[in-house]
């Protein structure tokens, strides 16, 4: 290894350092102001997963910016992929299964499923990413808005008095699964200054941290970039292999906490939560801004196919078998071996 090659071997760390941690207390100081605001456990839990989804996002973007379009696209369709394999397969390895109700799977899933498409549908050509942004945001958006309804006002929805009520049960499954997701943020990561609530210095922090995340995030691009290069390494790969593998730590982290406690319902929500922000705001919201045409096929179309399929069999799977066994998360690390084995061949 040159000289050249081990600083950035070393840069590239310490950025990923950086930027996993200042993501980490980004996200209890979130927590700790959306508890001094009020604001409800789902619309709190949808922005500790945007904080947690942070430095993938921003280094996606900076790929983009820098016209690296395999690269930034990569790094969010990897994560996606990875995140599926991690939260929800090695999850379920190492608490030995994850139990979820059939209500919860349909909720969540729906809105992943959709997502997911509309993914697919923008790299392989059949919509561009402006469309694709507006179509994914149709379902996006009123997932949302039921997830930050109290119960009063969802009873006034007009919906078939039985749909209403399977979808309170599940919502209220889900406001459950926001606050252990919560609850494993706080306990994974050590708060220095005590669990209060929130105040003006909780808002500085988080701005500071925020900016952290960001420029040790496009200078974690850069360097993975240079070393790609300099080793030859393929720049899907590169960003959907070893940078979204890295950028997803935070969230792999929080989902074995909650796996091993036993909240199931949290693990998906938080897994296929982070994979539609990813897709929303890493992908198909910068690629629309920036006019990015993506190129169908190759291995950003390997990706986006894999991640359909992935949603689409493991959501079947859990509302089948209520759950995710031990010998399926073994499958689901097994598909992404394949995966990973597709890319680098």
């Amino acid at each position: 290894m040159t000289a050249h090659s081990a600083a950035l071997v070393v840069a590239f760390l310490l950025c990923a350092a950086v930027s996993l941690a200042a993501s980490a207390l980004l996200i209890v100081r979130i927590e700790r102001l959306g508890h001094r605001f009020g604001v409800t456990e789902a619309v709190l839990g949808l922005t500790a997963a945007l904080a947690a989804d942070a430095p993938e996002i921003t280094s996606a973007i900076t790929a983009l910016v820098r016209g690296q379009r395999d690269v930034g696209v990569g790094v969010i369709l990897g994560a996606n992929v990875f995140q599926l394999a991690a939260l929800l397969g090695l999850g379920a390895l190492v608490a030995g299964g994850i139990m979820l109700d059939r209500r919860v799977v349909v909720f969540e899933g729906l809105a992943a499923v959709w997502v997911a498409l509309v993914a697919l549908a923008v790299v392989g050509g059949g919509v561009s990413a402006p469309v694709g942004l507006v179509v994914a945001l149709v379902v996006f958006v009123p997932y949302v808005v039921v997830s930050a309804m109290g119960p009063a006002r969802r009873a006034r929805l007009p919906l078939p008095a039985r749909l209403s009520r399977a979808l309170g049960m599940a919502v209220d499954d889900e406001v459950e699964s926001m606050e252990a997701i919560e609850e494993a943020i706080e306990e994974a990561v050590e708060d220095v200054t005590g669990r209060s609530r929130g105040g003006q210095f909780d808002g500085v922090v988080a701005l500071v941290c925020l900016v952290a995340v960001i420029a040790a995030s496009v200078a974690l691009e850069w360097s993975a970039s240079e070393l790609g290069h300099e080793w030859g390494v393929s720049d899907v790969v590169l960003g959907g292999v070893v940078i979204a593998a890295v950028t997803s730590l935070p969230n792999v982290v929080a989902a074995i906490y909650l796996a091993r406690r036993g909240r199931g319902a949290a693990t998906l929500s938080e897994a296929l939560n982070s994979n539609r922000i990813n897709t929303l705001a890493g992908f198909l919201l910068p690629t629309a801004v920036m006019g990015v045409v993506i190129a169908s096929g190759g291995g950003a179309g390997i990706l986006a196919v894999w991640y359909v399929l992935m949603t689409l069999g493991i959501l079947a799977w859990a509302y089948l078998r209520r759950g995710i066994s031990r010998g399926a998360g073994l499958v689901i690390l097994a598909v992404y071996a394949v995966v990973v084995l597709t890319l680098v061949r």
